[in-house]
């Protein structure tokens, strides 16, 4: 049977404030009494009484996020992904998610709600836009934030945590290039979305310094699915001249891609090299391909668990963390890419 606070105090011979406080976080508790707390909660499963503690702190314990809702909009398991490294964070201090889903055209109101609603201590944002609105909007509501991704013009002095994605995408198209390949396409996520139109610029960036240039027939924008790979891929093979490399801005992409390139009976790695960027997805795993997959890799369920650890870190004074934060995707070289057909 759990216990109660009077219960738990009782039980390690302190005080009802000083349990309370050890649980809160707060910096007058030393290091070791807090432990003694934590421990005993462990052992007896104590859970604070959200109602009581939310007055006596001022705090919700809860992280806000809006996702956006719609018939037609497909699920996204790279979302699901960052969930799970934001839940492990949030698990650690107790802290709930109010997840409220929302119509597009009515995301800014719905986040205006959420934290007029006394809910919530702090935001997520994500999917971010160019010249995302959104953005000016948070910063106006004087709540604690965080973006995972970044915007393109517009405000640039807003937390966030991002991977450079310009970066990965030109180094990946520089090795292909390198291996000689001129006629690179590109199966990226939506066009209207910052990460897709940054990895384009960089397989952009990459060929223009060889005096090359992107055929805009080559590229392709669409939701992350297997079966949007497929079909781009299968688009791609059907022409005349089809490309003799592929990037995919996901494993799952590069997943309907290869089935594409299958059926073609193309040889990955010999007759068309593909790289795809690995988000770290634990049920696809680039090195479980038929030919394993080269990628450029940044784990989506360590930047959920570095965001979680930002806004409670900031909820409850704890830590010292950057303001922004941009990280830099590993380019892991594996089977799929050989020299162009021909060199």
């Amino acid at each position: 049977m759990a216990v109660n606070l009077k219960q738990l105090a009782e039980l390690l011979g302190l005080s009802q404030t000083t349990v309370s406080r050890a649980l809160n976080g707060y910096p007058e508790v030393n290091a070791e009494t807090r432990e003694r707390v934590l421990q005993a909660v462990r052992e007896t499963g104590y859970r604070p009484n959200r109602a009581a503690q939310r007055l006596a702190t001022g705090k919700a314990y809860s992280i806000g996020l809006v996702m956006p809702i719609a018939s037609g909009i497909d699920s996204d398991i790279h979302f699901g992904e960052f969930l799970a490294g934001l839940a492990e964070e949030a698990v650690k201090h107790d802290f709930h998610f109010v997840l409220n889903p929302s119509a597009p055209d009515d995301e800014e109101a719905t986040f205006r709600r959420l934290a007029a609603s006394g809910n919530v201590d702090a935001l997520f944002l994500a999917y971010m836009r160019a010249n995302d609105p959104r953005i000016a909007m948070l910063k106006a509501l004087s709540i604690p934030f965080v973006v995972h991704g970044r915007s393109i013009g517009g405000a640039k002095d807003y937390p966030f945590v991002d991977i450079d994605n310009t970066a990965a995408f030109y180094d990946a198209a520089r090795l292909l290039i390198q291996l000689g390949h001129r006629r690179i396409a590109l199966i990226n996520g939506p066009e209207y979305l910052a990460f897709s139109l940054r990895r384009k610029k960089g397989l952009t960036r990459a060929l223009e310094e060889k005096g090359l240039r992107l055929d805009e027939t080559l590229v392709h924008h669409s939701a992350m699915t297997d079966e949007y790979g497929y079909r781009s891929m299968q688009r791609f093979l059907d022409r005349p001249d089809p490309p003799t490399a592929v990037l995919c801005s996901s494993t799952v992409l590069a997943l309907g891609a290869v089935r594409a390139i299958n059926q073609a009976s193309l040889v990955i790695g010999s007759d068309i090299s593909v790289i795809a960027h690995d988000d770290v997805l634990p049920m696809l795993k680039p090195e479980n391909f038929s030919v394993p997959l080269t990628t450029t890799r940044s784990s989506l369920r360590a930047a959920g668990a570095r965001i979680a650890k930002r806004l409670i870190g900031g909820i409850l004074d704890r830590g010292d963390y950057p303001e922004q934060e941009l990280w830099r995707a590993e380019l892991i070289v594996r089977a799929s890419t050989g020299p162009a057909p021909g060199r």
